[in-house]
């Protein structure tokens, strides 16, 4: 089958996605699944083998990643309800106040939506943020900024969230290259963004009150007595287990230079790894909040995680069938020899991931497509699978704007006008994941990993 005849099959699977989302406002999962059914027939898969690859699609990425995409979203319910996740933002302000506060908000967001969802992040840091703003006499913006970089960061590059969770499936490679190069990753270009955003608004002519805030502020300051609040640890352990357990278990032989023992690759495994993080966050805060508590806010994650696991899954399905018409190897057949076809198909990957961020939000959607379409190539990339996970991350939360959830968590609970938000949100995600792409070409250039 031709290039072209291939070509033209993939732009029009992907129309589909798109017209369907964007036009009739149906669901990302439904519209998948009939854009992979159309790719599936019209590259003449079949009708039964086109329905065995979405199942076998979605089956397979579910197998590798529902459980711990479950478990996490669990965990950070509990965080969130029983106010652990406040407490540990409270503690790093204590440590970093003054001028550092911006930089603590940022930090804290970065480690709060690791197990957190960033929406859920942005809720509970900027009354905070508000609180210092108003005690350091430092304009909102840079809190506000400051968490929203932060939170994007850690919720587009490091586990257990989906998109990064989802890559070492897709991908095949050990979760821990995600974990390790998804943290510095992330932390890095956190850092630079905010750099970055703070002097942008020391400059006096960027931030314009007038046009960029409403003046109507509609949230209010809460003021929780640190001693009605859970222990910071009671948030950190939780975060912090799952990730030891896979490091361990993927340093082991490198460190030891023996195969690790059953015990060690028990625990390593991401369904074990994050379910310790959740049963230590269950121990640690069943105490304050009772078995009846936690359990009212497992069961309402549940409803969160179930539009996750869904959407990703058929991201999964979709891919499962662009693979079987080895599209991935007829498009970059010429660009899999060499050091310049490496850096062209982190492009290519990062520049899908930005068409369809732009054309309907969603990371996820975003990312997951672009991953799925350059599995295939993957192998002969001439660098480690994770630089195509990263670059694919960083095109899919590329610039987050109007038809994004997150800007308008941001730009209404922060007090901005529309043009506020572009500023506050879809800057610094353009900021953000342009420095993220930026390391992830370095990367691949003088640490191949392969």
């Amino acid at each position: 089958m031709s290039a072209g005849f291939l070509t033209i099959n993939l732009i029009v699977s992907i129309a589909i996605i798109l017209i369907l989302i964007l036009k009739f406002k149906v669901n990302p999962t439904i519209s998948m699944v009939i854009a992979s059914l159309y790719m599936g027939l019209s590259c003449k898969l079949g009708l039964v083998g086109t329905v065995e690859s979405i199942n076998s699609g979605f089956g397979n990425l579910m197998t590798g990643i529902g459980f711990p995409i479950g478990f996490g979203i669990m965990m950070g319910q509990i965080l969130e309800d029983s106010g652990a996740a406040e407490s540990l933002a409270r503690f790093i302000l204590k440590i970093f106040p003054g001028k550092k506060a911006p930089w603590a908000l940022g930090i804290t967001a970065f480690l709060l939506s690791i197990p957190v969802f960033f929406d859920v992040t942005f809720v509970i840091l900027i009354p905070l943020g508000i609180a210092v703003a108003k005690k350091t006499k430092k304009p909102l913006p840079y809190f506000a900024g400051a968490i929203a970089i932060g939170g994007v960061s850690s919720q587009t590059f490091v586990p257990p969230t989906p998109n990064p969770l989802a890559s070492a499936s897709i991908l095949g490679f050990d979760l821990s290259y995600i974990i390790v190069v998804g943290m510095l990753v992330g932390l890095l270009s956190a850092m630079v963004a905010m750099f970055i955003w703070f002097k942008l608004l020391d400059r006096p002519k960027f931030w314009n009150v007038e046009k960029d805030e409403t003046g109507m502020l509609e949230i209010t300051v809460t003021n929780n007595d640190d001693k009605n609040l859970p222990s910071p640890w009671s948030a950190f352990i939780p975060i912090i287990l799952p990730v030891i357990c896979i490091l361990i278990g993927s340093f082991w032989p490198v460190v030891t230079g023996n195969e690790a023992p059953a015990l060690v690759s028990f625990f390593a495994q991401k369904t074990i790894a994050i379910l310790v993080g959740l049963l230590a966050a269950y121990l640690i805060l069943v105490k304050r909040m009772g078995l009846a508590s936690i359990g009212d806010s497992v069961s309402k994650s549940l409803k969160q995680a179930g539009v996750v696991l869904l959407i990703t899954g058929a991201g999964g399905a979709f891919g499962s069938v662009i693979q079987a018409t080895n599209i991935g190897e007829v498009l970059v057949s010429g660009l899999t020899e060499g050091e310049t076809s490496t850096i062209l198909i982190l492009c290519v990957t990062f520049l899908i991931g930005v068409l369809f961020r732009v054309a309907q939000g969603s990371g996820t959607v975003a990312s997951i497509t672009a991953m799925t379409i350059m599995a295939s190539v993957a192998g002969s990339a001439g660098c480690h699978p994770v630089y195509i996970a990263i670059a694919a991350l960083a095109g899919g939360n590329f610039i987050g704007h109007v038809n994004d959830s997150g800007f308008w968590v941001v730009t209404n609970m922060s007090g901005a006008s529309v043009t506020g938000g572009f500023k506050t949100y879809t800057l610094n995600t353009v900021t953000l994941n342009g420095m993220a792409f930026i390391l992830c070409l370095i990367g691949a250039t003088l640490m191949p990993l392969t």
